[in-house]
């Protein structure tokens, strides 16, 4: 209904119950005899008393309220504006027909009028809440019977397009137990979960408590695990803050709500010191991580922020989404490639950039085994055109974007990363430029990451792919990953091999097993998981330090530093120009030159296991 139509209709209800209020008043004073200047005298008192009530209603904004979320402040605001109303017709009724209107028909009139008004709106709610709870829909449990919980509550009451209905709460908190809550029972603890969702027939479960810590989410999503129950979360509290969701905004449980990782505690101020009005360089810019590094940059108002990638097309989408974002930041998008030295060379000769943030590189570990020479041109050589630039061109910072699978590698990808590490090491002792590595496990959601591929597997209704029961791995979110490796960016001197806080490591299995269950379905019932067997270049098991690496803290609770031993730089060269040669005459030798310049005993194993029946 049209806002002017429904508010005639409303104002038109209104003066029909204060003539109904008068009237009665005056019928049951005078037992239905009513005296004739008795009843000249209401008509005067009804006609003032619909002119008045209209407009206090107006004045307090009762006609412009949703009545289906009417709670104690609607109820206050009819209040003020029956008293008002009636106060004021009593006594203009006195100085237009002269006479007192008895004071038994105001009180009466008052409480009539204050009846009909609110009660007729409330009962419009009640109708509204009965109506929507009879109607086939989902059954919900909320957990957590707090503020949010109660907006949740309200907002899928009345949402016409929700396809759940709330039938209860859940909250630790036993002084609510036994209570209701905007009329929904409180009806246990987090550990009551399974037995009130079997008792219940409960289909969805939305867990609204945004400020507690992950690692609590974590456990409630744990229990909520053993349910066959769809789950859906409210978003964390930073993210309302931050304006990135509304209140509102119920979503799917994710992947990453199971890591169970507080959010990082960011050093605005030294991330901005050495970022703030700088010319900053990130290179494989299209890519997740790079990408990412993009966003973060960009809210610390870098001077000029170039976006360099090979792939013009990822380039474009990032490019477009800061513009739009970020529309008074200078940016520049550079199409290059890191193995043309020459070009490289250009971009640092034209714009001089101050930081570089190191992200491009080949990361697939089976087609780097198939492709080992890429793997070499492009995370090693690619490295070092892109570190020499920094360092002739008297960069400030580099920080190499590295990988846990450079640590004892087993794999071509991890060894190149290695051996770019070991690099921007080397390097780092006779230049100017604070060369820094930072390492991490996998990333959720990356191209090309088991989680994208798990999903579509899904999809497709299966089977589920793990290459092995036993296989581990850590995770991080991609936005935490990238906070880690700008905030190690300030922290360092020079040197570093940055290690950050992973967490505990994840079976694939499980989360496997997680992601089909948060897809809706039952694991091994309704998708098959198969065992395919580990490739060419993986372990079981990934490291975040070797043997000879100690480990020290920095002022970030989340971030360690690895001392490797000291690199020959004379020596490495040696070997960079032996890989050039190899390269240019016998790429089938490439493998065995990468093997004698870093050793590594998983490289034994993994050929063992991927050879074993």
């Amino acid at each position: 209904m049209r806002y002017p139509i429904r508010l005639s209709f409303l104002i038109l209800i209104d003066i029909l119950m204060v003539w109904i209020s008068i009237v009665s008043s005056y019928y049951f004073r005078f037992d239905g005899a009513v005296p004739y200047h008795y009843i000249q005298q209401g008509i005067v008192f009804g006609v003032i008393s619909s002119v008045f009530c209209a407009a206090s209603m107006f004045y307090f904004k009762l006609y412009n309220r949703i009545w289906r979320y009417a709670s104690i402040g609607e109820l206050v605001s009819i209040s003020k504006a029956v008293i008002s109303s009636c106060i004021l017709a009593y006594a203009a009724t006195y100085f237009v027909y002269g006479n007192t209107v008895p004071l038994s028909i105001f009180a009466r009139n008052l409480e009539t009028i204050l009846l009909l008004l609110g009660g007729s709106r409330f009962l419009w709610r009640v109708y509204r809440d009965n109506y929507k709870q009879n109607t086939e829909l989902k059954k919900a449990l909320i957990v957590g019977a707090g503020e949010c919980g109660m907006l949740i509550a309200k907002e899928i009451k009345f949402n016409k397009k929700s396809t759940v209905y709330p039938v209860a709460f859940i909250d630790d908190d036993f002084r609510k137990t036994s209570l209701q809550v905007y009329g929904l029972p409180v009806i246990g603890s987090r550990n009551d979960i399974p037995a009130i969702v079997d008792q219940q027939q409960i289909e969805v479960i939305i867990i609204a408590i945004p400020s507690v810590s992950k690692k609590e989410i974590s456990d409630i999503i744990d229990i909520c695990k053993t349910t066959k129950a769809k789950l859906k979360i409210i978003p964390p509290l930073q993210d309302i803050i931050q304006g990135k969701v509304t209140l509102n905004t119920i979503r799917d449980v994710q992947v990453e709500d199971l890591l169970g990782r507080d959010p990082i505690q960011t050093d605005l101020k030294g991330i901005s010191n050495y970022v703030r009005d700088k010319v900053v360089l990130v290179t494989g810019a299209g890519g997740s991580i790079g990408s990412e590094l993009c966003r973060q940059i960009a809210t610390f108002s870098p001077g000029n922020l170039l976006i360099l990638g090979h792939g013009e097309n990822s380039i474009y989408t990032i490019e477009l989404e800061l513009r739009r974002n970020f529309p008074d930041l200078r940016i520049e998008a550079l199409i290059a490639d890191i193995q043309d030295r020459d070009k490289m060379k250009e971009v640092f000769c034209e714009y001089r950039p101050n930081v570089v943030f190191h992200a491009a590189a080949h990361k697939h570990v089976p087609l780097m085994e198939r492709n080992p020479s890429e793997a070499v041109k492009n995370n090693v050589f690619g490295t070092k055109n892109v570190a020499d630039c920094a360092d002739e061109f008297e960069a400030e910072r580099f920080v190499l974007v590295s990988s846990d699978k450079a640590v004892n590698p087993s794999s071509v990808m991890g060894t190149t990363k290695r051996i770019a590490e070991m690099y921007i090491q080397s390097l780092n002792n006779s230049s100017s430029t604070k060369f820094a590595a930072v390492r991490f496990g996998n990333v959720l959601g990356s191209r090309g990451s088991v989680i994208p591929l798990f999903k579509d597997q899904i999809a497709r209704g299966g089977p589920v792919t793990v290459t092995h029961p036993e296989m581990v791995r850590y995770f991080m979110t991609i936005p935490e990953a990238v906070q880690l490796v700008i905030q190690a960016g300030a922290l360092s001197d020079g040197g570093e091999i940055y290690v950050l806080d992973m967490g505990k490591p994840v079976r694939i299995i499980e989360l496997a097993e997680d992601l089909i269950r948060l897809s809706g379905f039952e694991p091994y019932h309704d998708i098959p998981i198969e065992f395919t067997g580990i490739r060419n270049g993986e372990k079981l098991f990934e490291e975040l330090l070797s043997m000879d690496e100690g480990i020290t803290a920095t002022q970030h609770d989340r971030i360690f530093i690895g001392h490797p031993g000291q690199i020959n730089r004379f020596e490495l060269e040696l070997e960079f120009r032996r890989l050039e040669k190899v390269l240019a005459e016998d790429r089938h030798m490439v493998k065995g030159v990468l093997e004698e310049m870093v050793p590594s005993p998983h490289r034994r194993v993994s050929l063992e296991l991927v050879s074993s029946p």
